[in-house]
């Protein structure tokens, strides 16, 4: 009895993060450029009954009786597929057009900054000193460009325009233009990264324990790997959540939690009966 609670209790705790899971998808529906997490279910250790001699009967499941003691999440990853795109008609919206390409954000950290990724592009610019503005995104974060530092130019712009290969053009009424290319780096890991938070991510602490290095996770699309950027303007990516599975995916968690917890009760009766023998 003992074991069939433990077991149902091993379970539970990884069913209660498959919940908070697709809470976390479901909650994410509307954001922009969100990429929707999937977990994987592996079984934990178990003990194997060989009663192969005994047991004639014919099945297509393993010959004897395999004793477990629950599951465990092996993995969360994160769905990579294009979301559908929102047309918006303001100049600072952007969308990739490909999967696994990301802007680079530079996140304040500590007294410095790091570089995260992301694929929301609802841009914007704000003012700092001197008639200057700073490209940033809907938190406040810097905009890197293809060199990864911050994207300065005057206030006042008339008009935004957005090629196909990342380059930015900003329009004055004097028919000055000032281009910059926006930093897009595509992932060939992408289950590599750590999420930082929201739809920011960011390569793991660990890459050296990991036997990986950064150009085996990622690479900065510069010079003619250019040509490669798929974005659109005036434009936002949607969330790839599907609502229907992820609700279908609750009901399912929820039922196999209840029987998990069913068993722990019944376990429990059955104790207390054993114990109330006299």
């Amino acid at each position: 009895m003992l074991r069939t609670m433990l077991t149902a209790t091993n379970t539970l705790t990884q069913l209660q993060s498959q919940l908070d899971n697709i809470s976390n998808n479901i909650a994410n529906s509307s954001t922009h450029g969100y990429k929707a997490k999937e977990a994987q279910f592996s079984e934990l250790l178990y003990q194997q009954f060989n009663n192969d001699k005994l047991d004639k009967t014919l099945r297509q499941s393993p010959v004897g009786i395999r004793y477990g003691v629950g599951a465990h999440i092996s993995q969360i990853q994160a769905n990579q597929k294009q979301g559908s795109l929102q047309t918006t008609d303001r100049d600072l919206d952007f969308a990739f057009t490909k999967e696994n390409q990301y802007f680079n954000i530079l996140m304040p950290e500590g007294e410095g900054q790091r570089t995260v990724y992301t694929r929301q592009g609802d841009f914007y610019v704000s003012p700092i000193a001197n008639g200057q503005v700073m490209l940033v995104n809907g938190d406040g974060y810097p905009v890197a460009d293809s060199n990864g530092n911050e994207i300065y130019f005057p206030d006042f712009a008339t008009d935004f325009t957005l090629s196909p290969e990342g380059q930015l053009s900003v329009h004055y009424a004097n028919g000055q233009v000032l281009p910059f290319n926006l930093a897009v780096s595509e992932l060939q890991k992408p289950q590599a990264m750590e999420h930082v938070s929201g739809t920011y991510i960011g390569l793991p602490a660990n890459l050296v324990e990991l036997g990986l290095t950064q150009a085996d996770i990622l690479t900065d699309l510069q010079g003619t790997a250019r040509s490669e950027i798929g974005l659109q303007i005036r434009t936002l990516e949607m969330s790839n959540v599907d609502l229907s599975k992820e609700m279908t995916d609750l009901i399912a968690t929820q039922r196999s939690y209840q029987f998990n917890t069913r068993a722990v009760t019944i376990a429990d009766q059955m104790l207390g009966l054993i114990n109330g023998i006299r």
